[in-house]
């Protein structure tokens, strides 16, 4: 596929969104890249990862091994995540701890959105495409009710196979892998190796995170090439089932102090906005309408260029 510079920067653009989602726990980067029409491009180049890349380089070079992994298209992707991450953390951690209501209705209007958008990709409905749907939406909706777990575990081949979790999570629409990580109880021990700059716990945690993402995506790349309604169901049902983690509206349960010593909501569940004193009504239907209008835009934008 030929592309342009332009067409490398809208993708890391792209990635700048998948990224603002990413940082906020309970909204998968996998979404954004789907609604953005990037997703199953994502997969193809992330499964190209393999042993067989070697045998291309060694027998046809650097470019050739370039082309057969989509290098440009990842390299333009992740470079929009890292910087959006990087510049977007602290804009968003402040939005999370002062108006968490605004920010949630944003992308649950987003969110809301996409479910529309991924359900019209599925071209044959029936009664099982309906059954998985379900399945999908129950099994998300099951995981956001989930209570996290209070004791932490930091051994080695824990925070491997949290890691391998959670990337698959986040490459899975709907599906947070920083909040797998909070169930898990493993959220805490990572970041902590992050601030403490613990290569061997940050270098484990990579490992984990490269085999769970380089294996997962094969699966989801076999499913799409051979199942894709079906797939489609599912990860419609996921979304759907998400919501629920990022309804604006919460009523804190329980709390626990985070890494800096502050005291921050640990487990919640969805109320109705009626029972806020201050429930921001106004500002948060307009925020979600916002957010639902942008993937619409997307849409129109994408039908466009076809």
């Amino acid at each position: 596929m030929s592309r342009s510079i332009k067409d490398y920067v809208v993708i890391g653009l792209k990635g700048i969104a998948m990224g603002a989602a990413d940082v906020v726990p309970g909204v998968s980067g996998g979404t954004i890249a789907f609604i953005s029409g990037i997703y199953e491009e994502l997969l193809t180049s992330i499964s190209n990862v393999k042993f067989g890349l070697l045998k291309t380089l060694k027998s046809e070079g650097i470019k050739a091994a370039w082309k057969q992994v989509n290098g440009s298209f990842l390299l333009s992707l992740f470079i929009g995540i890292f910087v959006s991450i990087v510049s977007l953390a602290k804009g968003i951690k402040w939005m999370l701890e002062n108006e968490p209501i605004l920010l949630w209705s944003f992308f649950f209007g987003l969110v809301l959105a996409s479910v529309i958008y991924i359900a019209k990709q599925i071209a044959n409905w029936n009664v099982f495409t309906f059954i998985l749907l379900l399945i999908g939406a129950g099994l998300a909706y099951y995981i956001t009710t989930l209570n996290p777990l209070v004791s932490e575990n930091s051994s080695p081949l824990f925070l491997f196979l949290a890691a391998a979790l959670a990337i698959c999570a986040m490459i899975l629409p709907g599906i947070s892998g920083a909040f797998i990580l909070v169930l898990l109880g493993a959220y805490k021990p990572v970041l902590s190796a992050v601030n403490n700059r613990d290569i061997t716990t940050i270098a484990i945690v990579a490992a984990g995170a490269l085999a769970g993402l380089l294996t997962f995506s094969r699966v989801l790349k076999w499913l799409f090439t051979n199942f894709k309604n079906y797939t489609l169901a599912v990860l419609t049902g996921f979304i759907i089932g998400s919501l629920n983690k990022i309804w604006p509206w919460k009523e804190t349960l329980t709390w626990r102090t985070n890494s800096h010593g502050v005291k921050v909501p640990f487990n919640q569940q969805s109320v109705s906005p009626f029972g806020f004193e201050d429930n921001q009504l106004m500002y948060a239907v307009l925020l979600a309408v916002v957010g639902f209008g942008l993937i619409l835009l997307l849409e129109k934008l994408a039908v466009k260029k076809d």
